[in-house]
């Protein structure tokens, strides 16, 4: 029986798959896409250099970047999302659920952003400057904004579930039924979180500083000007248009 969460993880997977399509079609396309993302995972990488060589929160910045921020495709992920959401639905935890819900949510946005900023590069290989066009020709700060809020919401909610022993129990009797239904790379992406963010025991200060970086970057990408300070050479841009690769 189909219910509103399941119809909206599958709603979603279906934006990323048509995506996908229009880039398998559009070779020219599939090439801006994949250098925008590998750009922005060197610059999550730079942005985060700090936290990612922290002992504490090393590896939930690594969470991130591999899981959220990288280029890399998850279409086995999101295959086996599409296959078996029925199932997701009525095995996992109802809070598990609405967490991947939102997971869903930011890939899709994360994705339609990609799109419309790969778009808008003047040409390859993907600069500081060409990144800052791309993102002020896009016009969506709003949606950057939703994307931002939606990474932290997952984090939020990946640390609270790591206070619930009950959640991080039932967690790890899901591996064998998981595996069973075809749900192992979810299983994976959600044991990885609770292991990342469990490891950090309170996520409130990384995700403060998380909320902080990427609305000062966002802002300065967005704002007048940024293109010129952009191509500025690093040293002479104001921050935090300094840490753009």
């Amino acid at each position: 029986m189909s219910t509103p969460l399941a119809d909206r993880i599958t709603e979603h997977l279906g934006t990323v798959a048509r995506m996908r399509a229009l880039r398998d079609a559009d070779p020219d396309l599939a090439a801006r896409v994949h250098a925008l993302k590998a750009y922005q995972a060197a610059r999550f990488a730079r942005s985060y250099a700090d936290l990612l060589a922290h002992p504490r929160y090393g590896a939930a910045a690594r969470f991130f970047l591999d899981e959220l921020y990288g280029p890399q495709e998850f279409s086995q992920r999101d295959a086996q999302f599409g296959r078996v959401v029925p199932a997701l639905v009525r095995l996992f935890p109802g809070e598990l659920v609405a967490t991947v819900e939102q997971l869903g949510q930011l890939h899709a946005l994360t994705e339609a952003l990609d799109d419309a900023a790969a778009r808008q590069l003047p040409g390859l290989p993907c600069t500081a400057e060409a990144y800052a066009r791309a993102w002020q020709g896009t016009g969506r700060a709003p949606a950057r904004e939703d994307q931002i809020r939606l990474t932290l919401a997952i984090g939020t909610a990946l640390d609270r579930y790591t206070r619930n022993r009950l959640m991080r129990s039932t967690l790890k009797l899901m591996r064998g039924p998981a595996q069973a239904a075809g749900l192992s790379a979810l299983q994976k992406f959600l044991e990885s979180g609770f292991d990342a963010f469990g490891a950090m025991k309170g996520a409130g200060e990384f995700l403060g500083l998380v909320a902080q970086r990427e609305r000062a970057l966002a802002a300065a990408l967005f704002a007048p000007g940024a293109v010129q300070a952009a191509a500025l050479p690093a040293p002479e841009r104001p921050p935090p248009l300094d840490l753009l690769p």
